[in-house]
């Protein structure tokens, strides 16, 4: 990054400081949130997207190998028109990853001409072809699939400097979770441990 990016990146820091900085003040007569002077345009050159980092994750798919190994490993098309067995797979990653959390979401992605721009492509799966897609799968595949991302997965790894291992962080969290099944008898039961 050059200078002039991150002296932007400091004022911007430095403004949001300043403006949620706990101070007190004289009671408001109205609440904080009033969004009283919004204006909305569509621009040209300025466009934006929720999952903002796609591509940066795609780029880092690329950069250790995980496309390549995908279309190498997992042969599930007989014929790639237009498709490869990664574009399927990061397809439906990218869709989790988004906010997506079934594969009819991954509707919401094609439509967005940003979300394409960033992935570079002219267009995605549409949830109908992922799905069967994933009726292709064998047992087989699917362990070939683990053991594609597990290699790609040490190759991160292996890339790291010696320092980055000298220490570790782990997050645990006490949140209980409630699960529910509906066939299985029991499956919200909750338990308390070291009380």
């Amino acid at each position: 990054m050059n200078d002039s990016v991150h002296r932007q990146l400091n004022r911007r820091k430095r403004r949001i400081l300043r403006r949620i900085v706990n101070k007190p003040g004289v009671e408001r007569p109205e609440p904080m949130m009033a969004a009283s002077n919004i204006h909305y345009e569509i621009a040209e050159k300025v466009r934006g997207i929720a999952p903002g980092g796609i591509g940066a994750i795609h780029l880092l798919a690329r950069k250790v190998g995980l496309i390549r190994d995908i279309d190498e490993n997992l042969h599930l098309l007989k014929r790639h028109l237009p498709y490869h067995e990664s574009d399927h797979v990061l397809n439906i990653a990218y869709n989790l990853l988004s906010g997506g959390s079934r594969l009819e979401h991954i509707e919401v992605r094609r439509n967005d001409e940003v979300y394409l721009d960033a992935l570079g492509a002219r267009r995605i799966p549409d949830p109908t072809t992922a799905g069967d897609f994933c009726r292709r799968f064998t047992e087989g595949d699917v362990e070939r699939l683990m053991d594609t991302f597990n290699e790609a997965h040490l190759r991160a790894w292996k890339q790291q400097p010696d320092a980055f291992f000298e220490e570790a962080f782990i997050d645990a969290d006490g949140a209980l979770a409630p699960s529910d099944g509906w066939c299985k008898q029991g499956v919200d039961i909750a338990y308390h441990l070291g009380k």
